[in-house]
């Protein structure tokens, strides 16, 4: 049997003055290292699988990190470099701090290698607003791919991800431009539009490019708000050396709401 999970992790991010935020989250995923050729549609998938998944929705809307964490082998791996200790600590973190998650799973294609079952995901994940989140609103959307021996998964990796935090009550809507992937070492655009017309509002915002590791996950990411003189970010990045993953991340600020929104960059060697 194979299926996934989307489980949030979370970062805290302090901005400079007195404006503090959750940074964004981070679903756990599954893959193997193989190719996902000759997928099966996911009509075709075995009731196992589709209960697997319906339970981890179940339990992850539940808040239940118990039931959560009996999914996960002992020795699981995650392509981040989480482990199952580092995983279920950040879980009760973040749903102490989002008490009113909506976790929605959708098959996108299965396989089976072997005695494992691959299934590659897309997971929708909706935060309401709670007092105890500076009454941030949470949107995110996942796709990843995962393995599972037996019952338990035993590694996760994600394909892509976008999440969007609001706050206020009229927040930026804001239109993201980022590939998906580029080559070590090549430079990249990366823009953050406000769609709607300024008036007589000033805006302030901040560009930030990380390198995913386990230590993001949990530790605060000091960022520098400044004035933006037109009407949104427009940023121009530059790849590092090495093969990897990174968070792109855009906050725009205005008087009546703010909108932070962080996409996941693959780096790719040439």
């Amino acid at each position: 049997m194979t299926n996934i999970i989307a489980l949030l992790m979370n970062r805290n991010t302090t901005f400079a003055g007195s404006v503090s935020l959750l940074s964004f989250l981070l679903t756990l995923n599954l893959t193997s290292n193989g190719q996902f050729a000759q997928a099966a549609q996911p009509e075709k998938a075995p009731p196992a699988l589709k209960n697997l998944i319906t339970q981890i929705d179940t339990a992850s809307n539940r808040g239940d990190i118990k039931e959560v964490m009996q999914f996960y082998s002992a020795n699981f791996i995650h392509g981040d470099g989480l482990n199952r200790q580092t995983l279920e600590q950040a879980l009760k973190s973040f749903w102490q701090r989002y008490p009113q998650l909506r976790y929605s799973t959708r098959l996108k294609s299965w396989k089976s290698e072997g005695n494992t079952m691959i299934a590659e995901t897309v997971t929708n994940i909706i935060g309401l607003p709670a007092a105890n989140s500076n009454n941030l609103a949470l949107n995110a959307t996942i796709t990843s791919r995962q393995r599972i021996a037996g019952t338990k998964i035993i590694r996760q990796d994600i394909l892509s991800e976008r999440t969007q935090l609001t706050s206020g009550n009229k927040p930026p809507q804001v239109e993201i431009k980022l590939p998906q992937q580029v080559k070590v070492g090549q430079k990249y655009s990366f823009d953050a539009i406000v769609q709607e017309p300024l008036g007589n509002d000033f805006l302030l915002g901040s560009a930030m490019q990380e390198t995913i590791q386990p230590t993001k996950y949990l530790n605060p990411t000091p960022v520098n708000l400044e004035l933006l003189t037109a009407g949104g970010l427009f940023k121009t990045g530059l790849a590092p050396s090495t093969p990897g993953q990174q968070w792109i991340s855009a906050v725009i600020l205005r008087n009546d709401g703010m909108t932070m929104i962080t996409q996941r960059l693959q780096v790719v060697k040439k």
